[in-house]
């Protein structure tokens, strides 16, 4: 791997919500075949989309932008929340599974608050 670190590759948060796209990704061979291109698809892109977008994010000149996609990330992060918790229901997965990655996700959304007030200070300041 090349020597040169990107913006992004350097925050906390980006590599806690890489993390959790791989723990994601454990939890979901438990689901039903079934469920390959429903649910666990919609899962997938949704928790992707986390690191995705702080990484996009880090790429952007204004910190207006930056900041819209901090907001993106944390959407992403809560829908595939919202996805997991109806997997419980469905029985696809059971909830001490889902608990066993709360953290990471309640850590991840920490961050992406703090990184999103951060930068809307230094905007506000400006």
């Amino acid at each position: 791997m090349d020597s040169l670190l990107y913006s992004f590759e350097k925050l906390e948060v980006w590599n806690e919500a890489k993390k959790l796209v791989v723990e994601v990704y454990h939890l979901l061979d438990k689901f039903p075949k079934i469920e390959n291109y429903a649910l666990c698809d919609q899962i997938r892109r949704a928790i992707v989309s986390v690191p995705s977008n702080i990484a996009e994010g880090s790429g952007r000149k204004s910190l207006k932008e930056q900041i819209h996609f901090i907001e993106i990330a944390y959407g992403s992060l809560m829908e595939a929340y919202n996805q997991l918790l109806i997997a419980v229901d469905l029985a696809y997965i059971d909830t001490e599974s889902l608990m066993a990655i709360k953290p990471t996700i309640d850590s991840v959304a920490r961050m992406l608050n703090g990184l999103r007030n951060s930068f809307t200070r230094k905007l506000l300041s400006h």
